[in-house]
This record gives C-alpha cells, structure tokens and sequence, in this order.
C-alpha cells in the first residue's frame, strides 16, 4: 500500500505498533488502492537506473571537487 493513504488512519505518533493498526484499518476499506507489484524484469530495470543515476552523481561530485581544488 502506497503511504499516503495509509497515513489519514494513523491515530497517534509515528511508530511501529501505530502504523500496524494504521495499514489493518486502511486494508479493510473497500475502496482502497494497492500499488501493483513489480516484476523482476521491472526491479532489474529499475536497479540499472538507480545505479545509472548513482554514477552520474558520483562523476559530477567528482567533476565539482576537482574544480574547487584547482
């Protein structure tokens, strides 16, 4: 279940036991939506964008550095 139509059930502070009963409480709602799962071609996908994103942030960190050290 996507967060943000759990958390209008949420009673108290933000901990364990309360999002628990928070997610029971929105479950049984018969309209509630469900994020759909992933398949593993999908994961796989998105891991090569997440570590593609990752490197391009990582040479431009770089890129930065050596441009404030010179």
């Amino acid at each position: 279940m996507s967060p943000q139509f759990v958390k209008p059930y949420v009673k108290t502070n933000k901990h364990d036991m309360a999002d628990a009963e928070a997610i029971c409480e929105a479950v049984t709602r018969p309209n509630m939506r469900f994020v759909p799962i992933k398949t593993v071609e999908q994961q796989a996908i998105l891991s090569v964008h997440r570590s593609q994103t990752e490197f391009v942030k990582a040479r431009t960190s770089e890129a930065n550095q050596i441009r404030g050290l010179l």
